[in-house]
């Protein structure tokens, strides 16, 4: 095994190509790379994207064209630690348009249903907070809100 880290596969229904391009014009240190093409007696017709390798935001990805025997679901998401409210927006404004889906929490699908959380970076220490009251007035705001409002999500800390 390299140590390279993962790559992690995502599964689309002919769509691979542009969906890499969509993700790496939405995230920073990101490209596409290598456009594999079915081959005679491949998976699709010949010279059509059969597989597509990207970057976002330094991870690396393979777009697969595998059919449309399966999609995304909630059970498996990607998650956007963002350092303030201008980036929280930004993220969930470019990944719900388009046909992206808001949801509750700070998850949202993306036009392909693959799911986002778009989460500010210190709400795990919030809601892990060794004084429970904290950490429960903040739980309590968060499970209110779709996209997360980070100036509530710290007054609701701070007990105001």
């Amino acid at each position: 095994m390299t140590t390279d880290g993962f790559t992690t596969c995502l599964w689309f229904d002919g769509q691979a190509e542009e969906a890499a391009h969509y993700y790496v014009s939405i995230f920073k240190n990101s490209s596409v790379g290598r456009v594999g093409r079915n081959v005679e007696g491949g998976a699709g017709p010949v010279g059509s994207v059969l597989a597509v390798e990207f970057t976002a935001n330094g991870q690396k990805f393979v777009a697969l064209n595998g059919g449309p025997q399966f999609t995304f679901n909630e059970s498996v998401s990607f998650q956007i630690f963002c350092a303030d409210q201008e980036e929280i927006d930004y993220y969930w404004n470019k990944l719900t348009e388009a046909g992206g889906e808001p949801g509750p929490c700070g998850w949202l699908k993306d036009k392909y249903g693959l799911s986002w959380q778009v989460v500010p970076e210190h709400l795990i220490d919030m809601i892990s907070d060794p004084d429970p009251e904290k950490a429960s007035r903040t739980t309590k705001a968060f499970m209110a809100m779709g996209k997360f409002d980070i100036a509530a999500l710290e007054r609701a800390y701070a007990g105001e």
